[in-house]
């Protein structure tokens, strides 16, 4: 299902009719932090216009978007003294999108942390990635 203007959470967060703990704002983009964060500094960047996902949103506006994940994910490891950090990116539900604004999720990393993020499975044959 996709949720349209005033439906959608992240357009309530744009319009400020829902607060967020906000990092960085400019004409175009928001970034602000999860309020159901994986650790410490989880932080989101969404554009503020509405596209349900990254196959929606222009090419331009995604190069936006994408400057300012560059911004906040330095900031954040500064900000917390991470590690590392992951960006994370879901579309559709089969991949786990439960808001269907495309938004990108950046996740501080520690040492020993414990967060698991598995892309494991087995390998793929050459042959069969070509089909």
């Amino acid at each position: 299902m996709v949720f349209l203007g005033e439906e959608c959470l992240f357009c309530k967060i744009v319009s400020g009719k829902i607060p967020a703990t906000k990092l960085y704002e400019d004409e175009n983009t928001l970034s602000f932090l999860d309020v159901y964060p994986s650790a410490k500094g989880h932080s989101l960047v969404i554009p503020k216009k509405h596209y349900a996902t990254l196959l929606d949103i222009p090419e331009a506006e995604l190069r936006e978007v994408m400057r300012v994940v560059q911004k906040i994910g330095a900031a954040v490891m500064k900000a917390t003294n991470a590690k590392g950090f992951n960006v994370l990116q879901n579309n559709f539900e089969a991949a786990g999108q439960a808001i269907h604004h495309m938004h990108f999720h950046i996740v501080p990393r520690f040492e020993n942390d414990g967060l698991k993020l598995s892309f494991g499975g087995a390998k793929a044959e050459m042959e069969e990635l070509g089909e």
